[in-house]
């Protein structure tokens, strides 16, 4: 008898920062936070980012999870400040950081400064490829992805949710309206006053896939990226630079078009560029090139709020697309 965890949570990405390298007057530096339900994923921590939650519509102390990519301080550099600010408020929850092999160290040494020291636990788990965390009703997969420095990129997965329940043939089938309703679309039978047994395949249609959304921390195009994007409902790309810039790929980074790239070929649905340079003030050109190549991008900018709506049924994902030769070249 299948059943089925209630994975109905309104899902929120809210950009922190999204500037390359080091702050700008516009932008701050990494950091993306998920929220779903009561639950807050942080994707980095760049320096600044307790300040950003404060402009933001979330709340820093409704993070249980920080998923840092990679060792370059302007993704883990906000850790210090966030945990203070934390522990100023009351938290005596347990937070989980999550990040490469050097992570656990990086937490002993910048964490603990000077007087301070958290008062609730912190929980470090260092993460290789293909490492998967259990989030109860979503699941957060690792991939190693190319960057001059070893980098992860994450995907939440969420877990299947029922198909659709039919009312109306579950009230022939003698069912009363009530909490017998909600039993059935949980994947449970439920037993009539007559003996008679409904079965919850027999009124809830075929199981529908939850969302998913991936997140890359700095990377060269590679077929890794793809292969964790497959279906995305939403990619969060690497777009350092734009095409103007040749030596780009040198510095471990993506240009927009590569970026656009990666998710037309992996099927995604949605794609936001971020880590943008310091030399674009304007990044309307990046974002050209990328919708050239991928029409459903966007350039994320710092406090963005966008929902993250489940998959509609009525449109089937975008078949994943190879692209043509030389235009993403895989790193490595």
């Amino acid at each position: 008898m299948a059943r089925f965890a209630g994975i109905h949570e309104q899902m929120r990405l809210v950009f922190l920062g999204t500037a390359g390298s080091w702050p700008t007057a516009d932008r701050s530096v990494s950091a993306v936070a998920l929220k779903r339900g009561g639950e807050v994923l942080l994707f980095d921590c760049g320096e600044g980012t307790q300040r950003q939650f404060q402009r933001a519509s979330v709340s820093y102390m409704e993070v249980t999870r920080i998923l840092l990519t990679h060792l370059h301080g302007d993704h883990f550099l906000g850790l210090p400040g966030l945990i203070q600010t934390m522990d100023m408020n009351g938290r005596t929850a347990s937070l989980q950081v999550v990040g490469p092999p050097g992570t656990l160290d990086v937490v002993r040494q910048l964490v603990p400064i000077g007087h301070f020291k958290p008062s609730f636990p912190i929980d470090v788990q260092e993460v290789r490829d293909g490492a998967r965390l259990d989030g109860g009703t979503y699941t957060i997969h690792a991939r190693a992805l190319k960057h001059n420095v070893p980098n992860l990129g994450y995907a939440l997965v969420e877990a299947l949710r029922p198909g659709r329940f039919h009312k109306q043939r579950a009230m022939e089938l003698g069912v009363p309206e009530g909490p017998a309703f909600g039993k059935l679309q949980r994947g449970e039978d439920v037993a009539l006053p007559s003996g008679a047994v409904v079965r919850s395949e027999e009124v809830v249609g075929t199981p529908r896939p939850g969302r998913k959304v991936v997140y890359t921390g700095d990377c060269l195009p590679c077929e890794a990226t793809v292969e964790l994007a497959q279906g995305a409902d939403v990619l969060i790309h690497d777009s350092t630079f734009g095409s103007d810039f040749a030596e780009a790929n040198r510095y471990g980074h993506s240009t927009s078009a590569q970026a656009a790239f990666i998710a037309r070929s992996a099927g995604a649905r949605k794609l936001y560029l971020t880590h943008f340079s310091a030399r674009y003030r304007d990044v309307a050109p990046l974002l050209a090139e990328a919708r050239a190549v991928f029409p459903d991008t966007e350039a994320a900018h710092d406090l963005l709020d966008v929902e993250v709506p489940f998959p509609a049924e009525e449109r089937a994902r975008p078949a994943p697309q190879r692209a043509e030769r030389g235009q993403v070249k895989p790193a490595g």
